[in-house]
């Protein structure tokens, strides 16, 4: 501010300067051109007295003693008698001059004629003498460009002097001016001590203070609220301008990309270099919405990436992450149980459709229906089987169980279904024990019971010949365990899904749907009951359920 009152007043000096030169100037050569007027008269009087006394030789005379004027005579036709410059034969007739006509009208007469090429102006003074004849006097006078101009220098010399003190001034008082101004305390401004034309800018200030505290408290409650919806949120989120740049982000993005404090402000590029992830943020800054399946560190997320527009154009885009691994693992796993479920259901179909074709066509004999008829029996309670474990799991899964709970003792369930499955488990030579404590759980009944039946049942089929099956309840645990083949590593994490057999061709050979070890997975989720696994391949193994 203070270059800027410091430039309006020397321009404003210079200004002054400028016109009092101008004027000056102007005053000054209307002096003279009037002094030099007035004295060009006098000596024309002078020189038509001297005429009457002396006539041409007179004039003759006066050139010497005053070269610079020019002295004519003329008749009153205008013809001219003498001239002290020119030959009279050679000048024309004067009669149609100005100063000639008013002479011959009122006595006397004058006019100037400017002469641009000399820049000089030329005084005429005519006067009608006592013989009727014209005596004109005239001189040369500079103009005012020529007076400017011989007066340059001096003008230039003071002109320059002028400046100096303009510049000297100018600042001294731009300081003085700007200086209250730049004591002012922004942040807590006071009348007092201050010019009193400084009065309405303080008050302007601390009006201006207040609404600008007002809208950074609102600003400050507008960022916490949003900061605390963001890092609250699940989802990534991250904002880049329009040259890919990252303008913010939330922990859950920090969290899957790894971002650090050294990210920020760089191109959102770095965090991912696949094309999923770059496809996602141009398509956005070019104005689009865009939505891509990104795989990072065995997880699937879904990149939602929108324009920011403003006045018409992109200036950056928001980039919302989601993890959709869960729901992907879903989807894979209800695709892979429904291509399970249609093998499993086609196997005892087509059984059972091959041998009622048989019969229906007459090619069986005789001898062999009952054959066939016992074959279509058993891959029918196969299948009422299979679709009955399919009813329970979707059941337990959709948790839509009618049944009432009550308090179910394990021990004498336990024990209840042992007996049951003893005949199965002595056709192997396998041996079944049963003990522990009596412990009372508040549950569904026949969930429970489908539960022990399953891993007992399990424990029987892929158990060794003459082998044993241990039965223990105690401390709200039931625990199963067998010396048979056991399960291997790689299958443990996996025994529990739908249709999954560690041993397919052994599978097949002892039956099952495949379902009995999911059921029991569904009915502890229902209890909410934890299942444990120990298992040594070749040796054996044991599964808890612990309420």
């Amino acid at each position: 501010m203070t270059k800027k009152v410091f430039k309006s007043i020397f321009i404003v000096s210079l200004a002054i300067i400028l016109c009092c030169a101008t004027l000056f100037t102007g005053v000054l050569y209307k002096y003279f051109a009037d002094e030099h007027n007035a004295e060009i008269r006098n000596e024309a009087s002078y020189i038509a007295e001297g005429y009457k006394n002396g006539g041409t030789q007179y004039l003759s005379s006066v050139i010497d003693s005053n070269p610079n004027t020019r002295i004519t005579l003329m008749n009153k036709n205008g013809d001219v008698l003498f001239d002290s410059e020119v030959d009279i034969s050679e000048m024309e007739n004067h009669l149609d001059r100005e100063e000639v006509k008013e002479a011959l009208k009122n006595g006397q007469g004058e006019s100037s004629r400017y002469s641009s090429t000399l820049s000089e102006k030329t005084y005429y003074y005519a006067l009608t003498l006592d013989d009727s004849n014209i005596l004109r006097v005239s001189n040369v006078r500079f103009s005012a460009v020529t007076i400017s101009v011989n007066m340059l220098q001096p003008v230039l010399l003071v002109a320059v002097i002028a400046s100096a003190l303009s510049l000297i001034l100018a600042s001294l008082v731009s300081k003085r001016i700007v200086k209250p101004i730049n004591d002012i305390d922004l942040d807590s401004p006071d009348e007092s001590g201050v010019d009193e034309e400084l009065s309405p800018l303080i008050k302007k200030i601390r009006s201006q203070n207040t609404k600008i505290s007002d809208q950074m408290e609102e600003l400050k409650r507008s960022q916490q609220e949003f900061r605390m919806i963001t890092e609250n949120m699940s989802e990534g989120l991250i904002i880049v301008d329009d040259k890919t740049d990252i303008l913010s982000y939330n922990g859950s993005a920090a969290d899957i990309f790894e971002i650090s404090q050294s990210n920020e402000n760089q191109s959102a590029f770095l965090l991912n270099r696949s094309e999923e992830f770059r496809t996602a943020v141009t398509t956005a800054l070019s104005g689009h919405h865009s939505e891509k399946n990104l795989y990072l560190n065995n997880r699937i997320y879904n990149v939602f990436s929108n324009p920011v527009k403003f006045d018409g154009s992109v200036k950056g885009a928001v980039i919302v992450i989601l993890d959709i691994t869960e729901k992907e693992e879903r989807e894979a796993l209800r695709r892979e149980f429904t291509a399970n479920v249609s093998h499993e259901l086609k196997t005892p179909l087509t059984s059972i459709s091959g041998f009622a074709e048989i019969i229906m066509n007459g090619i069986a004999k005789p001898q062999d229906i009952p054959h066939f008829a016992a074959n279509i029996h058993k891959e029918a309670a196969r299948l009422i089987t299979l679709v009955g474990d399919i009813i329970k799991i979707s059941q337990l899964d959709e948790g839509v169980v009618e049944k009432k709970r009550e308090d179910v003792d394990l021990l004498e369930l336990s024990d209840k279904i042992a007996q049951s499955l003893l005949p199965v488990a002595q056709k192997r030579g396998i041996n079944i024990k049963v003990n522990g404590t009596h412990e009372t759980v508040f549950g569904v009944y026949d969930i429970l019971e489908e539960m022990i039946y399953n891993l007992c049942d399990n424990a029987i089929k892929y158990n060794r010949d003459n082998g044993s099956i241990e039965i223990t309840v105690k401390n709200k645990t039931i625990s199963v365990k067998d010396n048979g083949i056991g399960i291997a590593k790689a299958d443990r994490e996996r025994v529990f899904e739908r249709f999954y057999r560690v041993d397919k061709s052994h599978s097949k050979e002892i039956g099952g749907t495949g379902l009995g070890l999911s059921i029991v997975k569904h009915g502890a989720i229902f209890h909410n009951a934890k299942i444990v696994l120990e298992s040594i391949e070749g040796e054996g193994t044991e599964i808890r359920i612990e309420f």
